[in-house]
């Protein structure tokens, strides 16, 4: 079910929303946060709604999108709720903000903000230098950006490193958490060396591998090497140099694949997560990310090629 109210107030839009309630029934019921997401008009909302909807089967919640429009329009709020099959496991609330309104988003927001439940800000494309300081982001206890959407790691991780408060996350993060547990349990077998130098090699873009390389850096103090010279983003690797030995794991279209020294080579599942399963894996743990601030801190002991 999508409902349009066009020219509106938020107090028409709470009207509504209870009137949905009545009618859905338990279709709104049992809502275990409130997810705010972040956009302006050049954006795709369809995508972003799309993402939600999916994340939301495993968190059921209420989806509040801001859609901030001209700030030097006429004033006016225009809104849609979405609800059923429309709004996977969630009721979504859309909110077009134009003139004065779009520089007060969070004025607009608050009266839509469910009791007594989480509330989390998603910027889907552009995220602000510092999130916990945005009106948006003042109003979540975790924040998510989207540095899988950026043409600049470098500057993008920058930004999130000068910028972090914990609570603060980014979805290029969670794209690499199966990559990552998968070097962590090879590292784990017997015989146990000590790691004296890492390289994280694959596509400039990728701000995931950044992070991965930091994290190396920030948990293991030796020295890791960002190899950034391929164009690919089908290929990536992570060496580590060890005592006596080497351990590589390497990624492709096939799968990944594990090689260590005084061990036969393995196979590991590999595969580019989608942004629905890197925002649900977000949405599990409301607490600050302390392994998330440790790759950004550990940024600064990264060497790039």
């Amino acid at each position: 079910m999508i409902v349009d109210l066009p020219d509106t107030s938020t107090l028409e839009i709470s009207k509504k929303l209870v009137q949905v309630r009545r009618t859905g029934g338990a279709i709104t019921l049992g809502r275990v946060l409130t997810l705010i997401i972040d956009l302006d008009a050049k954006d795709n909302t369809e995508e972003a709604i799309e993402t939600s909807n999916k994340a939301s089967r495993e968190h059921p919640c209420r989806v509040i999108m801001v859609v901030r429009h001209d700030r030097t329009a006429e004033t006016r709020l225009d809104a849609q709720i979405r609800v059923g099959g429309d709004a996977g496991a969630s009721e979504v609330v859309v909110l077009h903000l134009n003139g004065s309104l779009a520089e007060h988003p969070h004025a607009v927001v608050t009266p839509f903000l469910l009791p007594d439940t989480p509330v989390v800000t998603w910027w889907p494309a552009d995220a602000p230098a510092n999130p916990a300081e945005h009106k948006l982001g003042r109003l979540a206890s975790r924040r998510i950006t989207n540095g899988r959407r950026t043409d600049d790691p470098g500057a993008f991780l920058a930004a999130r490193r000068v910028g972090y408060t914990p609570g603060d996350t980014d979805l290029a993060w969670s794209a690499i958490t199966h990559f990552r547990a998968s070097l962590v349990s090879a590292l784990d077998r017997p015989p146990h060396q000590a790691v004296t130098s890492a390289r994280v090699t694959g596509d400039r873009r990728l701000t995931g591998l950044d992070l991965f390389a930091g994290w190396l850096a920030g948990e293991l103090g030796v020295p890791v090497v960002r190899d950034s010279t391929t164009e690919t983003t089908d290929d990536l690797a992570v060496t580590l140099t060890l005592t006596n030995g080497e351990l590589s794991l390497s990624g492709g279209p096939d799968g990944g694949v594990i090689r260590s020294t005084g061990h036969p080579d393995g196979r590991s599942s590999f595969a580019l997560r989608s942004t629905a399963e890197c925002l649900s894996e977000e949405l599990r743990r409301l607490d600050a990310d302390e392994v998330y601030e440790v790759a950004l801190r550990g940024l600064s002991g990264v060497t790039h090629e």
